[in-house]
């Protein structure tokens, strides 16, 4: 027993033994030792609980793991439960609703969206706890997600984009744009491809997008011209559909990429800012305008929901209605 218990059972011993003199004090005071010794492993077990928040995080993220979460996903989840976890560092059990709510408004100046992804991984992390009997009530089960701010995707024009493509001064450059364009492929995915992954043949791709999911986008007659003039002015044996430009030839990273969409921009001087997600609108906007069903552009775009695709054939009623507007002769 620590000095502090060993005290606490001479005292109580003292305070007895003067209240009770009759009492046996042999086998009161081995009966204060025992119960003060199971108080303290009690104790001491409590408080090995008591941080246990950042292993029952790598357990979750060891059970994500095996149910095929992409390991972008887990470090993502990864980086939230642990910024969590060094806020509150106690046990999960001792986790309320207000705890939560608390660590949500200490992001005070975070966007809705940022607010929303730390809320879905709290409640994906607590929800897994109930299911595995490690707590009995999710925290998280009584908040709400906030209200998510309603954007409509803004994509280039034609003209805007025929001022991109005349801005390319490289032939990667140019193939970059023109990939981005025809496939509507995330950064990701596209840092990702491969020439392996190209079907000449039928002019199509294959890309690995969210969750590890494959799907096959295609190519336009003008992104496979300027993608096969880029490859063909290569000389390295690299299976990196992009690669850097001095030796070793290395596969474009995200960050390289996106330095040469901001070349591409300052040389274009459009008004808006060109990123690979813009032309991924692009591709979005201008495929509904032409009057792509929205089942084949979730596909192509690699939508698990629905409801995201949805998105671009609200857009193209809004620029319906404008041009309409702008148009119509009353």
């Amino acid at each position: 027993m620590s000095n502090d218990t060993i005290r606490l059972a001479n005292d109580l011993h003292t305070v007895i033994s003067t209240l009770c003199p009759e009492v046996d004090m042999m086998k009161l005071e081995m009966r204060v030792e025992e119960v003060l010794s199971n108080y303290e492993n009690h104790r001491k077990t409590f408080l090995e609980l008591e941080k246990d928040i950042p292993e029952k995080v790598e357990l979750y993220l060891s059970s994500m793991r095996i149910e095929g979460l992409s390991s972008k996903t887990l470090s993502g989840y990864r980086t939230e439960l642990r910024l969590f976890s060094v806020k509150y560092q106690k046990a999960v059990v001792q986790i309320t609703t207000n705890d939560i709510r608390e660590y949500l408004a200490s992001f005070p100046k975070a966007k809705m969206s940022t607010i929303s992804t730390k809320l879905s991984v709290l409640k994906s992390f607590f929800g897994w706890l109930v299911n595995e009997e490690v707590i009995l009530r999710n925290p998280t089960a009584k908040i709400r997600p906030p209200k998510k701010e309603k954007r409509l995707p803004k994509g280039l024009s034609i003209e805007e984009l025929e001022k991109v493509r005349e801005s390319c001064e490289t032939l990667r450059q140019r193939a970059l744009i023109e990939v981005f364009y025809s496939t509507g492929c995330r950064l990701a995915e596209l840092a990702a491809m491969n020439k392996s992954d190209i079907n000449i043949q039928s002019m199509s791709m294959k890309v690995i997008g969210k969750g590890d999911k494959e799907r096959i986008v295609y190519l336009s007659f003008k992104a496979l011209y300027h993608l096969k003039k880029y490859l063909n002015s290569r000389s390295d044996d690299v299976d990196a559909l992009f690669v850097t430009t001095r030796k070793p030839y290395r596969r474009m990273g995200h960050r390289a990429i996106q330095r040469e969409i901001d070349k591409i921009e300052t040389a274009s001087n459009i008004s808006k800012k060109l990123h690979p997600h813009i032309m991924r609108h692009t591709f979005a906007t201008l495929s509904t305008d032409a009057g792509i069903e929205l089942a084949d552009l979730q596909h192509l775009m690699g939508h698990s929901n629905p409801g995201t695709t949805l998105i671009y054939a609200n857009v193209s009623e809004e620029r319906k209605q404008q041009a309409f507007k702008k148009y119509h002769v009353q």
